[in-house]
């Protein structure tokens, strides 16, 4: 299975307060940087590495520093704020973004912004959306990532549908999804329940 469910306590500490219909957009903010730097911690425990010697203050020491070719690439606009928090854990990646607009009605996605590193083939790369409702968006994603030359991808969701996951395992089965929460389903506007509300909107209080 393609589905990696993160089950630490701080990320499920942190995911509560994400959920809180109460909380304000400034501690959502702070919530959701949490969140994603030990969603990300996960997501990359097999990222690759070369050994390394370094000199401490008193003798030589072996150590592993990441190798180059990370790239990190938010859905927006959500996926911004996951995006501090991938940086501040690796802070050489490469930054791409792809903007993508639901159709309300239809749920469609279609692509309105799409920017991404050159040749992305030997690329560890990592997407970032908080939410994987119907699926529709992240596989639009993922076939422009594909098409870039992306083989290694890994997505990070803060909170899941039924429903997107199974769109992605059969448009992208060998995409891997990290996610603390696989919730019941999708009701008739397209939204997770229970989720947490629309994101973005929660995040940058334009409710």
């Amino acid at each position: 299975m393609p589905v990696h469910i993160v089950d630490h306590p701080l990320v499920h500490d942190a995911l509560a307060t994400l959920r809180d219909a109460s909380t304000a957009p400034e501690l959502f903010r702070r919530m959701a940087v949490r969140i994603s730097l030990l969603l990300t911690a996960e997501a990359t425990r097999d990222v690759p590495s070369t050994p390394v010697r370094v000199d401490t203050p008193l003798g030589p020491a072996p150590g592993r520093r990441v190798q180059g070719g990370v790239v990190v690439v938010p859905v927006l606009r959500a996926g911004l704020g996951m995006l501090d928090a991938v940086l501040e854990l690796i802070p050489s990646a490469r930054v791409g973004h792809i903007g993508l607009q639901r159709d309300e009605m239809t749920a469609v996605a279609s692509k309105y912004y799409s920017k991404l590193p050159g040749d992305l083939t030997d690329s560890f790369v990592l997407m970032i959306d908080p939410m994987l409702a119907t699926g529709g968006s992240a596989v639009a994603a993922l076939d422009l990532l594909r098409r870039a030359g992306a083989r290694d991808v890994r997505m990070i969701c803060i909170v899941s549908a039924p429903e997107g996951i199974a769109l992605v395992e059969r448009h992208h089965p060998d995409t891997l999804i990290y996610t603390p929460a696989v919730d019941q389903g999708l009701n008739g506007h397209k939204f997770i329940v229970p989720g947490l509300g629309d994101f973005g909107d929660r995040l940058y209080g334009t409710f």
